[in-house]
């Protein structure tokens, strides 16, 4: 049974990506969706091979749908859908790492001050209409958010996970102060779109938006699924040196991995929490602390939950909720059962 759950698991967005293609406010029959993907997919391997080849090999591939159908499809929910899975793998693998590097089931990765950093960003760029664009602003101050805290958490030449947690809060407290003050001075049209901002939404996804994070997370997730095994190292904390890891080096590695992903995610979608809270303690609950399955499941996992969460969020009622609401109401009544269950113990 726990063999099939993982499989299950590990296949699981595939599933979640079709049933949200299949939902939304324009309706499309099934078949036609399962055809149009297929034929576009199709088109692009045809291309593909007609590059390789020179020319010399390539299929003609038609679409044979209503334009309508497939402005729809490949240019609002497909780049929606694909964004939302690359978002949610970021931000659950973050919270794994995080956790089992500071050996605390609260941690997640907002700790290092990269939420605040990226609102001012886009604070910044919508109050003051500087032309730069939300997302550059937001993923610029995401990682200076980072630098700076790292910069604060350094004494005596090393960072210690007590130092990196307070210099997160001194981060986090500053530019929030910041936000604060932006949205108090800027006019009303300018606050509202700040206000939706900060309650994270995949309604501005488009081509570009998966162009530019799916890189940087692809290549993040990648490099920590192969560092898995050392994570379970890191877990014993400073027994780790007993054995010759150098978990300083080791731990800023992860941490500065887990920056770039989640800096990207946030930069794109603003602000949507619990994801990297809950989903890891979700596959810890099934299959235990054994970073070897934590991490290629809560990539697969919370890909798969993001992209249904932000299905739900679009088409529960006739406007769109902001996904961090929505992620929030299902992660509160999760972790109180968690609390209830557990008594809050916690075994890395």
């Amino acid at each position: 049974m726990r063999r099939f759950l993982f499989l299950f698991l590990l296949v699981s967005p595939i599933f979640a990506f079709f049933i949200s293609l299949f939902i939304g406010a324009y309706h499309m029959p099934m078949v036609d969706i399962i055809n149009m993907v297929l034929l576009k997919s199709l088109q692009l391997i045809s291309g593909v091979l007609a590059k390789i080849t020179l020319g010399k090999l390539y299929f003609d591939v038609q679409i044979p749908y209503p334009s309508v159908y497939q402005t729809v499809l490949f240019k609002i929910r497909l780049p929606r859908v694909l964004l939302a899975m690359i978002v949610g793998s970021a931000l659950a693998v973050s919270g794994a790492v995080l956790q089992a590097i500071f050996r605390n089931p609260l941690v997640n990765s907002y700790i290092l001050g990269i939420s605040s950093g990226a609102a001012f960003g886009a604070a910044l760029a919508i109050g003051l209409s500087l032309g730069l664009g939300v997302t550059p602003l937001a993923f610029v101050f995401a990682l200076l958010a980072v630098f700076l805290t790292t910069s604060l958490a350094k004494i005596g030449g090393r960072i210690t996970p007590v130092s990196l947690i307070l210099a997160g809060v001194i981060v986090n407290a500053f530019f929030s102060a910041l936000t604060s003050l932006l949205k108090f001075l800027m006019e009303h049209e300018k606050l509202a779109s700040v206000v939706y901002w900060l309650m994270g939404s995949f309604a501005n996804a488009d081509w570009h938006s998966v162009k530019v994070a799916f890189p940087i997370i692809f290549a993040g997730c990648i490099i920590i699924s192969l560092m898995r095994w050392q994570l379970n190292v890191l877990s014993f904390g400073e027994e780790a040196k007993l054995v010759g890891v150098e978990t300083e080096k080791l731990k800023f590695a992860f941490i500065l991995i887990v920056s770039l992903i989640t800096a990207a995610s946030v930069a794109f979608c603003g602000i949507i929490g619990w994801v990297g809270l809950m989903i890891p303690h979700m596959v810890r609950m099934a299959f235990g602390p054994d970073h070897k399955k934590l991490i290629p499941l809560s990539i697969t996992l919370g890909a798969s939950f993001m992209v249904l969460a932000d299905t739900l969020a679009r088409s529960i009622t006739t406007y769109e909720i902001p996904i961090g609401i929505l992620t929030t109401l299902l992660g509160i009544p999760f972790f109180a059962y968690l609390l209830r269950k557990t008594g809050g113990g916690w075994h890395a």
